[in-house]
C-alpha cells in the first residue's frame, strides 16, 4: 500500500477526493493506496468470490462482492472481497443494490500482494472486527497459508491441504479447502500449444 497523504483529513474530505485506481483507503487518517493487483492475487479474488456467491446467491444467504468501498465509524476501507449476508444487503426502491454501503461487511477477504506490509491487513482486518464484522481471511497466495481472524478469537492459522477452511456462521455451508483454494492458481498444460520440439 502506498501512502498519498500523511496529514489528517476527515472521511467527508477523503469521499470529495477523485476516485484512483486501484482505489485508495482511508484509515485513522491517512489516504492509503492499494497495491495494483498481480497475477496470484487477480484470479484468487475472481475465483473466490465467484466461488463464494455460487454457493451462497441461490439459497439468498449472502453475496460476495470485489472491492467494494465500505465507509463507517469515519473510515473508507475496500477490502479484496467483502461478503454481506442476504437479509444486510442495501436495496433501493427498485430492489436493486444501493450505491453506498455505510457498513463493515460480514465477511471481510484480504489477498497478500508481493511486497505488501501483512500488518497492513491485519490492521485492517481489526478494525472490521471492531465495527461488526464477524470474520476476516487473509490469504497468502506465496505461503499458501489462510489467516482467519473469527470476531471474539483468537486468530487460526491453515495450511494443510486438505483442511476445509472455517467460514462465518452465516455461510456455514461454504465448504472450501486449502488445496481446492491454491489450486485456482495453477494454469493446466495444453498439450495443443506445445511448440512442436521436432
Amino acid at each position: 500500500m502506498v501512502s498519498l497523504s500523511a496529514k489528517p483529513l476527515t472521511l467527508e474530505d477523503f469521499l470529495q477526493q477523485p476516485e484512483t485506481q486501484p482505489a485508495s483507503e482511508f484509515i485513522e487518517g491517512e489516504i492509503i493506496q492499494k497495491p495494483t493487483p498481480q497475477g496470484k492475487h487477480s484470479r484468487l479474488q475472481l475465483k473466490l468470490g465467484s466461488f463464494i456467491n455460487e454457493m451462497l446467491e441461490p439459497s439468498q444467504l449472502g453475496m460476495a462482492f470485489t472491492e467494494l468501498r465500505c465507509t463507517f465509524a469515519g473510515y473508507a476501507i475496500v477490502p479484496d472481497i467483502s461478503v454481506i449476508p442476504w437479509d444486510r444487503i442495501p436495496v433501493d426502491e427498485d430492489g436493486t443494490i444501493q450505491n453506498l454501503i455505510s457498513f463493515c461487511p460480514d465477511w471481510m477477504i484480504e489477498i497478500l500482494s508481493p511486497d505488501q506490509n501483512p500488518m497492513k491487513l491485519v490492521k485492517k482486518i481489526l478494525i472490521g472486527l471492531d465495527h461488526g464484522c464477524q470474520m476476516g481471511w487473509i490469504v497468502a497466495p506465496e505461503e499458501r497459508v489462510v489467516f482467519v481472524c473469527p470476531a471474539g478469537q483468537q486468530p487460526t492459522v491453515h495450511e494443510d491441504p486438505q483442511e476445509v477452511i472455517p467460514a462465518p456462521a452465516f455461510a456455514q455451508g461454504i465448504q472450501l479447502t486449502i488445496a481446492t483454494l491454491f489450486g485456482w492458481m495453477q494454469v493446466q498444460a495444453d498439450e495443443s500449444r506445445k511448440p512442436n520440439a521436432g
